[in-house]
């Protein structure tokens, strides 16, 4: 049975993480892993003049990419998160837009050199859906991008996450977990080429590594 997203739980279940991982005193930085200074840098998007970030969330990479004179919009859920990141990052140049991923993108015709998400959106929307969508945003020979944990061992599909533990007000999305060999066939099913997913291993042994993919548009 398909997941059955909730939209307006969901963003207010963003809402509350936007107010307690957005960091004032933050710094732009651009980091594929969920370990400060591991792994590959921006170069995987290529040489963009023009990026999309789905599930931009603090908007620390986005902001990053602008100061490199790229032109760079961010898409997020969270009215709270979008109004904290339009504030602090004004001064780079970049772009953050308030909306449902899926609509946005469904409704939206510009079209850019790379999408990309780290942690965001592409592990929290059907990628059934999404993938087409994203490669119709692209201009040609252009790149997607996603990170994310990879799937726990015999947990596949979308998985259900409470916020906060499991006492008080019941606010839930679904995150989705493969393989990496499904994370390529769903790319490749939605028109990709030139697919590779892999799992970058932690700094550290036995710790969680960082799921990777990267495939291009014909």
């Amino acid at each position: 049975m398909p997941a059955r997203h909730d939209i307006a739980v969901e963003a207010e279940l963003w809402d509350a993480y936007a107010a307690s991982a957005f960091d004032d005193e933050a710094e732009p930085n651009f980091c594929w892993t969920q370990y400060a200074g591991h792994g590959p840098g921006p170069d995987l998007l290529g040489n963009p003049r023009s990026v999309l970030e789905i599930g931009c969330g603090t908007g620390r990479a986005l902001a990053r990419l602008a100061q490199l004179g790229v032109t760079a919009r961010g898409v997020d859920l969270s009215p709270v998160m979008i109004k904290k990141t339009t504030a602090k990052w004004a001064a780079t140049g970049a772009e953050f837009v308030c909306s449902e991923v899926l609509e946005y993108l469904s409704e939206h015709e510009d079209t850019y050199d790379a999408v990309y998400s780290i942690f965001g959106a592409a592990w929290f929307t059907d990628p059934s859906r999404l993938f087409p969508l994203v490669r119709q945003r692209l201009n040609p020979h252009s790149v997607f991008v996603f990170s994310q944990p990879p799937a726990i061992p015999g947990a596949y599909g979308p998985q259900g996450m409470y916020k906060g533990g499991f006492a008080g007000k019941a606010m839930f999305t679904y995150r989705y977990s493969y393989r990496p060999a499904v994370w390529e066939r769903l790319l490749t099913r939605a028109g990709f080429e030139a697919v590779d997913v892999k799992i970058l291993g932690a700094p550290h042994p036995g710790h969680i590594g960082t799921l990777l993919g990267r495939a291009v548009a014909p």
